[in-house]
C-alpha cells in the first residue's frame, strides 16, 4: 500500500437547509512515500478540501482514506488525529494564521510542546528547524516585524518542529510576491531532497507545479489529468478547457509547434525552451 491511500472518496459541504454542494466525487489516489506531487485545479476542484480530508479537519461523506497503513475514516476521534496529525503537517495559505507567539521561536517550539515532548528535545528540535528554513538569525524576532515570505518559512519550521513524515502546502505561496514564493519552493524541494519528506503543494501556479515529480489535476468531477509534469503539460488542450495555463515556456513551444517549428510537446523550465527554440531555428536554417 502507498504511503496514501485515497479511495472513492466523495465529500459534500453542507449549505444551510440547501442540497449540500459535492466538491469531490468518487476520487481515488495514491501517493508514494517520499515524492513530490502538486495538485492543480481552478477554485472548487476541491484541492482544499482534499487536503483538509487528509489531515483529519475534514471527513469523507463516502469512501476510505488510508494514511500509512492507518485506515484514518473508520472510528475517528481525538487520538486518531493526533496520530494522524504527526504524520502529515499542514501549511496554511496565510501565515498569520499559524503563528501564535510573540517570540520567532516560541511560536516554533508550540507544536512539539502540545505533543508533550520533552525540554531538550524540544530545543534542538526548534534549532534544526529554523536552520532548514534558514530563519536562525530571527530566532529572537517578533513574527509580525519579518515579511510574507519569512512568516511563511515560520509556519514551516513550526510544522517541522513536530516531525511530520509528509508535508501539506495549501496554496501558500499565493500570497507571497515572486521572490517569496521562490524562497517557499526552495524550502520545499529542500525539505523533498535533502530530509525524504512527502511534499504535496496544492497550488494556482502552473511554474510552481513543474517543480514536482507527479502532477494531479481536479476538476468537478474528479481527476481528470495525472501524471509528470511533462505528461501532464503536453495536453494544453485540456488544460486550457479546466481553465488553468499551462507554463509560459511550455505554452510558448506548443503555438511555435502549431506554427510549424520543429519543436517537442511537454517543454519544462526556461532553459529547456531556449534550448529547443534555438534546435528548432538551426534545423530551419539548414
Amino acid at each position: 500500500m502507498s504511503y496514501i491511500e485515497v479511495k472513492n472518496v466523495s465529500f459534500s459541504y453542507e449549505e444551510d437547509s440547501q442540497e449540500g454542494k459535492t466538491v469531490l466525487d468518487n476520487v481515488s489516489l495514491s501517493i508514494e512515500k517520499g515524492e513530490f506531487v502538486a495538485v492543480l485545479g481552478r477554485n472548487g476542484s476541491g484541492k482544499s478540501t482534499l487536503a483538509k480530508l487528509l489531515n483529519m479537519i475534514l471527513v469523507p461523506s463516502e469512501g476510505q482514506i488510508f494514511i500509512d497503513g492507518i485506515n484514518i475514516t473508520e472510528d475517528v476521534c481525538e487520538e486518531l488525529m493526533l496520530k494522524v496529525r504527526r504524520k502529515i503537517g499542514m501549511v496554511f495559505q496565510n501565515p498569520d494564521n499559524q503563528i501564535f507567539a510573540t517570540i520567532v521561536e516560541e511560536d516554533v517550539a508550540f507544536g512539539p510542546e502540545n505533543l508533550g515532548i520533552e525540554s531538550s528535545e524540544i530545543r534542538r528540535r526548534v534549532d534544526e528547524a529554523l536552520a532548514t528554513v534558514d530563519m536562525s538569525q530571527y530566532a529572537r524576532h517578533a513574527p509580525h516585524k519579518l515579511s510574507g515570505g519569512q512568516k511563511q518559512r515560520i509556519a514551516i519550521a513550526g510544522v517541522l518542529a513536530m516531525d511530520p513524515e509528509c508535508i501539506i502546502f495549501d496554496e501558500s505561496t499565493s500570497m507571497l510576491d515572486p521572490h517569496g514564493r521562490a524562497e517557499i519552493c526552495e524550502v520545499m524541494q529542500k525539505l523533498n531532497k535533502e530530509r525524504g519528506k512527502t511534499i504535496i503543494h496544492i497550488t494556482h501556479n502552473m511554474d510552481e507545479a513543474e517543480l514536482a515529480d507527479r502532477i494531479i489535476v481536479l476538476d468537478e468531477i474528479g481527476i481528470r489529468l495525472e501524471g509528470s509534469p511533462k505528461e501532464v503539460f503536453s495536453d494544453i488542450k485540456t488544460i486550457t478547457e479546466l481553465g488553468l495555463e499551462a507554463p509560459q515556456a511550455t505554452e510558448l513551444c506548443a503555438r511555435l509547434a502549431e506554427r510549424g517549428f520543429d519543436i517537442p510537446l511537454g517543454i519544462i523550465g526556461e532553459e529547456s525552451c531556449a534550448k529547443a527554440i534555438q534546435e528548432a531555428l538551426v534545423s530551419r536554417k539548414k
